[in-house]
């Protein structure tokens, strides 16, 4: 092969590569936004037996709730919550919304895994610890705040945009993760003879 075919080839599947990311980031990100709907009372695309038997996210704010009242009690605090709240007795009150979840960096992760020209078995590999690792930041990010705002009172009015210093957070994470995922990937193949 030319260097000119290799460098054709290789803007092929680049280009493959971002109108997969790109299809499989809006159905992933749109479909849950369209399933919150379908779980949500009262909202549009309602559906009471969806809701009552494939809620998948009442499901993760419990997975992320519980985990999160026991770290803040572990600090010596005491928290009480329900499907979406969190309060610590003399601190803060949480709600924890679907925008809470990281539903969309975990949509854009799993685009970005499955577009990517690897192997099947490094793409579920990385899948797994990435949306492992967002869970984990994310319960980290909740008991956080609880037990930050529930020590120190005052600064309850300085925490206002938790939501964009996570994102952030997580996105330079999930960056890092896949660079050296990427790389990893990538290492020229050794013929042996």
């Amino acid at each position: 092969m030319t260097p000119e075919e290799a460098k054709k080839e290789a803007n092929k599947k680049a280009i493959k590569f971002l109108i997969v990311l790109f299809i499989l980031y809006i159905l992933f990100n749109q479909g849950n936004l369209f399933m919150n709907s379908v779980m949500t009372p009262g909202s549009r695309f309602h559906n009471a037996y969806i809701a009552d038997h494939f809620d998948y996210i009442q499901g993760l704010k419990t997975a992320l709730i519980v985990p999160a009242v026991w770290m803040i009690k572990a600090f010596g605090l005491y928290a009480i919550y329900n499907k979406m709240d969190v309060m610590v007795v003399a601190g803060p009150y949480l709600r924890i919304n679907y925008s809470c979840l990281g539903l969309g960096v975990m949509s854009f992760l799993a685009a970005f895994v499955l577009a990517f020209p690897a192997s099947w078995k490094s793409r579920f590999k990385m899948l797994f610890i990435g949306i492992l690792a967002i869970y984990v930041l994310n319960i980290l990010r909740i008991a956080g705040l609880g037990i930050l705002l529930g020590v120190f009172k005052s600064q309850r009015k300085n925490f206002t945009y938790h939501h964009e210093v996570f994102n952030i957070i997580v996105y330079i994470c999930v960056f890092t993760m896949l660079y050296f995922w990427i790389r990893r990937n990538n290492r020229p193949k050794t013929i042996k003879p």
